[in-house]
């Protein structure tokens, strides 16, 4: 926890939260990922490694998990953690060379991004370049999950991407907002599968305001 906090206030830009994620946010951020069926799973800002361990936890050993850490103390933590863990490739590096670190383990594509990057508080160009290399990555069937503590950037994320449903985490501090989202394709591709297909509304968002 105090590690955590000296990191924000050294870089509040980039980390973008005063205490790590909760284990209901983590079970929240990794609910959309198929892990029968994904061979590639990418983290962004992996931080002290919540989202990384519930996803070890779950995925197959034959998956790669590409964990993408640019904040020199947190990789020096995954290191510790995570070193050795089958299928874990740990990068000290910048998501906006996601696709480059795809290829260099023989993928083109990622099933599943999950991202603990700040994007209300990232530099515009930071963001833009991460999400323009993302939509790359994920291609036309991978999925995108980022959580925010605000909606403020939900246009700038729709730019990119069309939202499928969005999820409200509570028990976590400061609460938080769930964003699951494709590729931008039409309308009548569109389905949202947490409970099942259903057609999406006309803004292609599907709000679920869940205490995970």
């Amino acid at each position: 926890m105090w590690k955590f906090l000296r990191e924000y206030i050294k870089t509040p830009n980039t980390i973008g939260a005063v205490a790590p994620s909760s284990r209901h946010l983590a079970a929240a951020m990794t609910a959309w990922i198929d892990f029968n069926k994904a061979k590639c799973i990418v983290e962004y800002g992996a931080g002290t490694g919540i989202f990384t361990r519930e996803v070890c936890a779950k995925k197959r050993p034959g998956t790669v998990y590409i964990v993408i850490e640019q904040n020199d103390r947190f990789y020096s933590m995954l290191q510790k953690q995570f070193h050795g863990v089958p299928g874990v490739v740990l990068i000290h590096g910048d998501a906006g060379n996601v696709c480059n670190f795809l290829k260099k383990q023989g993928f083109s594509h990622a099933d599943h991004i999950i991202s603990g990057l700040p994007f209300t508080s990232l530099p515009e160009p930071v963001s833009r370049r991460i999400l323009s290399q993302t939509q790359k990555a994920v291609g036309a069937k991978g999925v995108f999950t980022t959580f925010q503590y605000t909606l403020l950037r939900r246009q700038f994320l729709e730019e990119y991407f069309n939202i499928r449903k969005i999820v409200r985490i509570w028990r976590n501090l400061p609460p938080a907002y769930v964003l699951n989202m494709k590729l931008k394709c039409s309308e009548s591709d569109i389905n949202v599968t947490m409970n099942g297909p259903q057609a999406a509304n006309s803004n292609n968002i599907n709000c679920c305001w869940e205490g995970l």
